[in-house]
């Protein structure tokens, strides 16, 4: 009798925008305020069929709208606890890394082998046959260079590029993708009755493997507010404390694999993740592309330099400005419009002083004059320089309506044309809801 397969399954994360709390979410004192966007990273999952008799250790994962975007992992289990090893293939002349989706696949694999281990009634490693992964990014994830070639489908273009040479727009794209790439391989491997991504404890479970894996990745331990909207979607978020990883041994050591499991499925997690968001109706959360992208983590090492040589001043500002962004929360939360150009403005006032003060461009002279002009329009309440600030986005509020975006529209190409800038809205908005399983026909050609 042959082994029941394990389902093809697909699931995508949104990509999100920190539009109140930039700097200050990394600090467990304070909220960000962060919107889940429309643009969202897609994982399919399947297996890989073998000719009768023929055993693989395999996982191949494929990133078809670019070139030569093919990562192969053998995998096998540690010994002593160790969870399961991923090592990468070699394809072609040389080896090209991705370590989001390494590092995912160790964290992943080495969850559901625990997992397996204590509650999946199978001795055998047959849970973990070979697999192979799709991934599709929504178009406004890049901008690149010359025209997007169509793919099979309008919603993911061939961008004809290979991945490194693709300019990323900084909706956040690699928390998004291992939070789908974990969903999608939990959802995979794992009876429903063990793993449910809709339920609120798969969610969970998501959150807390989605965070280890990212941290792992990145090689520290960041805010998470990217994880968090691409499992939950717009939320008020407050951290977690990064000593809730530090216990953490490296995959493949002695016992990885229980300690990611007690970890996980622990109650040391003290993030805190508010669903009261809201957006009014009629109304938009838009992006604008602006074609120079800021080195981020330099800016943020200022910042928080700055904050530890004076204390008094940075801690005021913080304070008054986490103020500032609950006044906007609740402004929105409350359908206040008639107030929300106010508060876009109080925060961004504060933004300035904290730029001069640090001498970091959080809103640089170049997006004040854009925000300045584009809030001018009728039918826009404001906007900010989301996130970390700096050169590469900015994020607007404005009405949902055809008008209103060919006004917009208008502005920014006359802009571009001045000032020799490349900057455009975005067809991303604003959208509420976080992970979620998706039908397979929506890949029809990619598959």
């Amino acid at each position: 009798m042959s082994a029941q397969k394990n389902p093809t399954v697909a699931v995508s994360a949104p990509g999100k925008v920190l539009l109140a709390g930039g700097y200050l979410v990394l600090d467990r004192q304070h909220t960000g305020l962060v919107f889940g966007l429309s643009a969202r990273i897609n994982v399919i999952a399947g297996e890989i069929h073998t000719s009768e008799g023929v055993q693989l250790n395999e996982i191949v994962v494929d990133s078809p709208q670019f070139e030569g975007a093919q990562w192969r992992y053998g995998y096998h289990r540690a010994p002593e606890g160790g969870g399961i090893q991923v090592v990468q293939l070699q394809v072609g002349e040389k080896l090209s890394k991705n370590p989001f989706v390494e590092t995912t696949l160790s964290y992943v694999l080495s969850y559901v082998d625990h997992l397996s281990a204590t509650r999946v009634t199978s001795s055998s490693s047959s849970w973990l046959r070979p697999a192979r992964l799709i991934i599709l990014a929504d178009n406004d994830y890049y901008s690149t260079p010359g025209d997007k070639h169509t793919g099979p489908s309008a919603r993911f273009a061939n961008f004809g590029v290979p991945l490194a040479s693709a300019n990323k727009t900084g909706l956040g794209s690699s928390a998004a993708l291992v939070t789908a790439l974990t969903a999608s391989l939990l959802t995979h491997y794992l009876p429903r009755e063990i793993y449910d991504v809709s339920s609120e404890g798969g969610k969970k479970i998501l959150h807390n493997l989605a965070q280890a894996a990212h941290c792992a990745a990145q090689g520290k331990v960041g805010s998470g507010f990217d994880v968090a909207a691409a499992v939950f979607g717009s939320c008020l978020y407050r951290r977690f404390s990064p000593s809730v990883l530090d216990a953490l041994p490296e995959p493949g050591t002695p016992a990885f694999a229980s300690e990611l499991g007690r970890v996980v499925d622990g109650t040391a997690w003290d993030v805190e993740v508010s669903k009261k968001v809201d957006m009014p109706q009629g109304l938009a959360l838009r992006m604008c592309d602006v074609d120079c992208g800021s080195q981020t983590v330099g800016m943020v090492k200022k910042v928080l330099a700055w904050r530890e040589q004076d204390a008094q001043v940075a801690g005021d500002i913080w304070g008054e400005l986490q103020a500032y962004n609950d006044g906007l929360a609740s402004v929105l939360n409350e359908n206040r419009t008639e107030d929300l150009t106010m508060s876009l403005e109080m925060i961004r006032g504060k933004i300035r002083e904290m730029s001069g003060l640090s001498g970091v461009p959080i809103e640089p002279e170049s997006q004040t004059k854009l925000l300045d002009a584009v809030t001018e329009l009728d039918g826009v309440f404001g906007g900010v320089v989301p996130g970390a600030g700096g050169f590469d986005a900015l994020a607007l509020l404005m009405r949902d309506d055809e008008e209103t975006k060919t006004r917009v529209m208008g502005c920014l190409a006359e802009w571009s044309k001045e000032k020799d800038e490349k900057v455009k809205l975005m067809d991303v908005k604003g959208e509420m809801e976080g992970v979620r399983m998706e039908k397979l026909d929506i890949y029809e050609g990619w598959l």
